[in-house]
């Protein structure tokens, strides 16, 4: 298990990550819809609290399992047995989060138990494979020591939090204070060593395979919602306003996301995946958020909940607005510089959003907002693919001539 070649040619995604990534659709599922449940009860703060430490643990672990992978993996018995052991401790977690949001929800303490365990169950997995490049590569032995040793303290700190079973107040701050832990390990261990030897477009793809994954949540946020209003209504034009809109969001938001040219700026300028693979939990978050957003439209339809259309519509618009405002901050942080033309792109795509809800608020269905709120990567899709792609051309060059 010694490091691969960064610039190998040809790398893509092996079946097997392809496989463990099948796991994060039930996860992310799970977790979109204990939000939705939440946020339909009028529960907003609970349930973005609990959503974001589900897609925290869920996502977190599959970042280390990635950039590990794209730096050794060698596809041999010990690594398969550890990527199955992965597997299961996302299923773990997926079987936690109803705890986890009803007890959040409740206000009085955070069962943690099982989402914790399956989060720890994950990052044995990772220390053992750590170790094991530590001891078959003299090259990355610091790095992959470093890993492993800081991994397990901070799954000493997660089993401990579980076992003291502190209040509230306690649990978010030793919760918070492990996530800055945790977020802190890789820049620690990268740069301890040499650096493990990921490959940029492996890793690149390997993050866009996972925003195809968060995107099937929109599309299934749609299906609910299309149901509801032919349940309701029967096949009215409503409902060929959401099927068009919930599909054209997904579509649309695919497109836009990629047109960034991720994989040759990280081959590039590896010193920024940082910032770049950091950012994207708020965008898988933001995606799934979307998805949960499209299921509470769908009981507001089918008059199941107490709030009404316009929190509905902002349940959709606000997770859509940050993954807008996340992706072109990203953008501009891989090339470190601000276009004035994308900036426009960004502020119109925020602008139909906020016109979706004030439709809805001036008595426009829920529907209609959907509608609405697709225009939204539409405006970036058509201001890219006449104007944009040369704007982008032109920023790259100028990067990689300044870098």
């Amino acid at each position: 298990m010694t490091g691969r070649d960064p610039h190998e040619s040809n790398r893509t995604a092996t079946p097997l990550e392809l496989l463990f990534d099948l796991t994060l659709v039930v996860a992310f599922s799970q977790a979109g819809s204990q939000m939705a449940h939440v946020l339909a009860a009028g529960h907003f703060a609970h349930a973005i609290a609990a959503f974001a430490f589900a897609v925290f643990a869920v996502s977190w672990a599959w970042v280390n399992y990635s950039w590990l992978a794209s730096a050794f993996d060698n596809d041999d018995v010990f690594f398969r047995i550890a990527t199955l052991v992965q597997m299961v401790g996302v299923l773990v977690i997926a079987l936690g989060l109803p705890q986890l949001f009803h007890s959040i929800d409740l206000g009085r303490h955070i069962d943690t138990r099982v989402v914790v365990a399956g989060y720890v169950i994950m990052r044995l997995a990772m220390i053992a494979l750590w170790m094991r490049a530590a001891r078959h590569d003299e090259t990355q032995r610091i790095t992959a020591r470093t890993y492993a040793t800081l991994i397990a303290i901070a799954q000493a700190g997660w089993v401990a939090q579980i076992a003291i079973n502190p209040p509230f107040a306690a649990t978010v701050a030793c919760t918070l204070v492990l996530i800055v832990f945790e977020a802190a390990i890789p820049i620690i261990a990268e740069r301890k060593g040499t650096g493990s030897p990921w490959h940029a477009h492996h890793i690149a793809e390997r993050y866009g395979l996972l925003v195809i994954i968060t995107l099937g949540e929109i599309v299934a946020g749609t299906i609910l919602a299309i149901s509801a209003v032919v349940q309701d209504q029967g096949w009215t034009l409503e409902a060929g306003f959401v099927a068009f809109g919930g599909t054209a969001i997904a579509f649309g938001l695919w497109w836009v996301y990629f047109t960034m040219p991720s994989g040759s700026l990280l081959d590039r300028f590896r010193g920024r995946a940082f910032v770049w693979g950091y950012g994207h939990i708020v965008l898988f978050g933001a995606l799934v958020a979307t998805g949960a957003g499209l299921h509470v439209a769908a009981a507001v339809i089918e008059g199941e909940t107490s709030i009404g259309p316009v929190i509905a519509i902002l349940t959709i618009a606000v997770p859509l607005a940050i993954f807008t405002l996340v992706l072109f901050a990203l953008y501009s942080l891989l090339l470190l510089q601000a276009d004035p033309f994308h900036v426009i792109l960004m502020m119109g795509a925020l602008a139909a959003l906020a016109l979706s809800v004030a439709a809805v608020a001036f008595g426009a269905t829920v529907g209609t907002g959907i509608l609405i709120a697709a225009c939204a990567p539409v405006v970036v899709i058509v201001g890219y693919e006449t104007v944009g792609f040369r704007h982008q051309a032109d920023a790259v060059e100028r990067a990689i001539r300044r870098g």
